[in-house]
């Protein structure tokens, strides 16, 4: 048996997964319309390739990356593009973000998929290009694209390929379905992902209260050595990176500092399986399955929905109260955030759509003044002092702020749990990163401006003596001319007086020798 280590702090929240994972996935069929933002993960916004009036293919890229740190977007369906516009989009703040919408045809026409049958044939670089070309991104809830992942530097070591399937956050139960109805396809993902970072050896860690989902996975894996299930205790946040890297091999990530460096690649179940159906079928991400559930929805369940398609299309399916819904969340109630509409799209990173009536999500309880309990610095799972760092974020005192660790916290809410004083900490966190990001933008933007002028004034005092330079050379080359001209004149001067003391010698002799005439 894998040994598991233990990390400190956590917390054990009602899961609430039995709701939403006791009912098969459902396919949610096509919406009336599709949306997709062409931001849907983390580096640069893609590029639409396409234009308003354009017909379009199920799988057919309509928006390009820009950059490096970017993913391409795809249809999900076939249909027609009728606007590319703002339009609202699953963000903290509400915001309108730019977003190509295809009215479908219903007919589900595919573009040409280029199908892969020996990926072992190819170069790992070959892999990641066809990974980066599906727009693959980071599925359980971060978004970073997968193929810079799987392009960790000659010069690192890939030991271990971690696929986090621990899924802790309560409610949430995509990948537990995920891995109970595909795992055959979780387990060739996580092939084809091992065989492109040429990782030694993969483990599939999975929450031990996932107890069906731990057989099927082992069923498929009977008798391998090369790939293992890691069944690791039910405890939030567990599924963190960071976390699971301690309580799989023991090392510790250091501080501002990647999986990576301790040998380790971590990517999520979903995200794996989309590396087999992009590998092998050649299908880029055009869908996702998603949880719908919440004490204001009838049928809680899981979808396999189409990217893009809006919350209230998934809502409706699941029978879900919005007269009684009180608030609306993309993710679980530990990490993820209010959206202010139901128009909003399903997205990539789209896990949950949790709905929630006022009986399950009460008036929250004024805050009180800390009382220095301690029980946030317990329940900390990166062993930081909270209450520390609530003093400083509140005080704005973010230098010291940041002498605390700040930036290593990773929201996870387990301090604002367990707080009985009912403090928002994270929140007082959040607020911090917020202006100490704002404070060094400015500084980024005053040192640009501070070196634009230092530069404009350089190129001011060089061209300043470029031209001083010029007239030197000027003058110095006059001067030459000068010397070289008085030179000449002075030996013409010199030659014509040579040639009149010979004539002056001459005629003397002339008169001196009367014979010879």
């Amino acid at each position: 048996m894998m040994k598991i280590w233990s990390f400190p702090g956590g917390v054990h929240p009602p899961q609430h997964k039995e709701e939403s994972n006791s009912r098969p996935i459902a396919p949610a069929g096509i919406p009336t319309q599709i949306i997709l933002p062409v931001h849907q993960h983390i580096g640069q916004s893609a590029v639409p390739i396409v234009e308003v009036g354009d017909t379009v293919l199920k799988g057919q890229m309509i928006a390009k990356a820009e950059g490096f740190v970017s993913a391409p977007l795809h249809a999900s369906t076939s249909g027609k593009v009728i606007a590319i516009e703002p339009r609202p989009v699953p963000h903290p703040s509400g915001m309108r973000a730019m977003c190509v919408v295809i009215e479908p045809d219903n007919k589900e026409t595919w573009a040409r998929l280029n199908k892969i049958d020996d990926y072992r044939s190819l170069d790992p670089s070959a892999l990641r290009n066809i990974i980066r070309q599906a727009g693959i991104v980071g599925l359980g809830g971060a978004g970073f694209p997968t193929f810079i992942k799987l392009n960790p530097g000659p010069e690192k070591c890939v030991e271990t390929l971690i696929i986090n399937g621990v899924e802790c956050e309560p409610y949430i139960t995509c990948d537990d379905l995920l891995m109970r109805t595909r795992a055959e396809e979780v387990i060739a993902g996580t092939e084809i992902i091992q065989f492109a970072l040429q990782a030694k050896k993969a483990i599939i860690a999975v929450e031990d209260n996932k107890p069906e989902a731990i057989h099927h996975l082992e069923e498929v894996l009977s008798g391998r050595t090369d790939i293992s299930v890691a069944a690791i205790p039910t405890r939030y946040p567990a599924g963190s990176e960071k976390q699971l890297v301690k309580a799989l091999t023991g090392k510790e990530v250091p501080k501002d500092g990647l999986a990576i460096h301790v040998g380790v690649v971590g990517q999520n179940v979903a995200t794996a399986r989309a590396v087999y159906r992009a590998v092998i079928h050649g299908e880029p991400l055009i869908s996702r399955i998603v949880t719908v559930t919440g004490d204001a929805v009838g049928k809680p369940q899981n979808f396999e929905a189409l990217i893009g398609t809006p919350f209230t299309h998934l809502l409706q399916l699941a029978q879900t109260d919005t007269d009684a819904m009180q608030r609306l969340t993309m993710g679980g109630p530990m990490m993820g955030f209010a959206v202010t509409t139901a128009e909003v799209p399903l997205i990539k990173t789209t896990n949950c759509i949790l709905a929630q009536t006022a009986e399950t999500l009460p008036k929250p309880e004024p805050a009180m003044p800390c009382i220095r309990c301690g029980a946030c610095a317990e329940a900390c799972p990166v062993s930081l002092l909270p209450q520390q760092l609530y003093w400083y974020s509140r005080a704005n005192q973010f230098d010291k702020a940041q002498e605390y660790n700040l930036f290593d916290c990773i929201e996870c809410g387990c301090c604002s749990y367990v707080c009985p004083s009912h403090i928002p900490l994270v929140q007082y966190y959040r607020y911090a990163k917020g202006q100490i990001w704002i404070k060094e933008q400015e500084k980024k933007k005053s040192d640009i401006a501070r070196k634009r002028h230092e530069a404009r004034l350089a190129r001011l005092e060089r061209e300043k003596a470029e031209r001083e330079a010029k007239r030197n050379r000027k003058k110095a080359a006059m001067q030459q001319k000068k010397a070289a001209d008085a030179a000449r004149s002075a030996r013409e001067k010199a030659m014509k007086l040579r040639e009149k003391a010979l004539e002056n010698v001459s005629s003397v002799t002339d008169t001196t020798n009367p014979k010879e005439q």
